[in-house]
């Protein structure tokens, strides 16, 4: 009989696919290169258009601001013969039944770990600092609305977020008639796989991952957890909420005005060293966030308790503060973006792994904007697709480039 809750998870879910591809972040390649290693799910009889130069189309045509399958295929359709023969076509361009098929088929956690690895290949090296950053995965589900599975099922999806370089790191879709929480672990092994371990990364998520697998399976690969409790853990909310915050002073106040409103944040760190603890696996410090918005004339006041896996001498209160707001970039500078400049609620995939890989071009087109130093995604998927010579030559060289 399974020892633990992850041992039944382990033994229920399936395994990545994307684990099998060998993480190769140290060899910086053009994107035709990287693709190579994705598997190709076709029969070998009558293929016309190698795989790579299939694929290298998908993901350029995102990265120009295609949102559908059609809108891929006119994106290579429109391509003058010489940008055509530089992705390897040598003569018609692919038809849209050709590219669909395709898509729908190919392994979607493959393709990301493939186009992570490119991705995180292409980021200069970081430079060296008094104090080293910490890297900070931002965990978060997303539903697909108007993607549909065969059996009417909305599509549901949990990302890892790498909230410094702006890479999603990997992606599975949840199970049917589950929920995020088994997600989580297969969800750890892929980013695992692609860093080359989780020593020291610090993971943020919402109030739904404050599990004690969820911090024992963290800890056991090397990471740390920050994340918020709430009534999901009552005892332990409880606990949070009866420590003696008044006697403890604030570590660090941040102020910020915009949008029509002004808001405070401080933010008080306790470390509990009575028997016992706080009632959570490898909790070091118990945390309090309270946020003060004032819009208008209404003023508001909020309290948020977190609970982190990292003493304070390695966890300052201006680090939880910042590793807070981090745990918003998934939401913010991911699934905002994939819906609002590429209509992904609009667009109705529901065959095969379409959805799961029209997910992963997206997160692509996204990584690969921010690593250019682009703030602007709708503009810079714009000025890509005019310049399709110079989006070619962008995702070709080996190293960062700007468009």
């Amino acid at each position: 009989m399974p020892s633990s809750l992850i041992d039944v998870i382990r033994q229920h879910a399936p395994t990545p696919t994307g684990l099998m591809i060998a993480r190769r972040v140290d060899e910086p390649c053009g994107l035709l290169a990287a693709l190579a290693r994705v598997p190709d799910p076709r029969d070998r009889r009558g293929i016309r258009y190698s795989l790579a130069s299939l694929l290298a189309v998908a993901v350029r045509a995102v990265l120009a601001g295609a949102v559908t399958f059609a809108a891929i295929t006119d994106w290579a359709d429109d391509l003058d013969p010489a940008a055509s023969r530089r992705l390897g076509f040598t003569g018609q361009v692919p038809v849209l039944s050709t590219l669909w098929r395709l898509l729908v088929r190919v392994d979607a956690a493959t393709l990301q770990a493939v186009l992570t690895d490119w991705l995180r290949s292409r980021l200069p090296a970081p430079q060296p600092t008094a104090r080293p950053r910490r890297r900070v995965v931002a965990i978060d589900g997303k539903v697909r609305r108007g993607a549909r599975l065969p059996d009417g099922r909305q599509v549901h999806q949990l990302s890892a977020y790498d909230t410094t370089d702006g890479v999603v790191l990997a992606q599975v879709q949840i199970a049917a008639k589950s929920n995020e929480i088994p997600a989580f672990t297969p969800l750890l092994e892929q980013v695992a796989a692609r860093l080359g371990g989780l020593t020291g990364v610090v993971f943020v998520a919402d109030a739904l991952h404050a599990q004690v697998a969820h911090a024992r399976e963290v800890a056991r690969l090397g990471g740390h957890l920050y994340v918020p409790v709430k009534a999901n853990q009552p005892t332990l909310f409880a606990q949070l909420k009866q420590l003696p915050w008044a006697e403890v002073p604030v570590g660090d106040c941040r102020r910020d005005r915009g949008h029509g409103r002004r808001e405070t944040r401080t933010v008080k760190a306790l470390t509990v060293c009575t028997p016992g603890g706080l009632g959570f696996p490898h909790a070091e410090q118990a945390v309090r966030i309270t946020r003060t918005r004032i819009v208008g004339a209404r003023r508001t006041r909020e309290m948020a308790y977190l609970v982190v896996s990292l003493p304070a001498d390695q966890a300052q209160p201006a680090d939880l503060q910042e590793w807070a707001r981090q745990e918003w970039h998934i939401e913010n500078r991911l699934h905002w973006v994939r819906d609002e400049t590429f209509r992904e609620d609009a667009h109705q995939a529901r065959t095969g792994t379409g959805p799961a890989v029209a997910a992963v071009l997206r997160n692509t087109a996204i990584g690969f904007h921010r690593s250019n130093g682009e703030p602007n995604i709708a503009r810079a998927t714009r000025r890509a697709n005019r310049r399709p010579h110079d989006l070619i030559d962008a995702v070709t060289r080996s190293y960062p480039t700007t468009q």
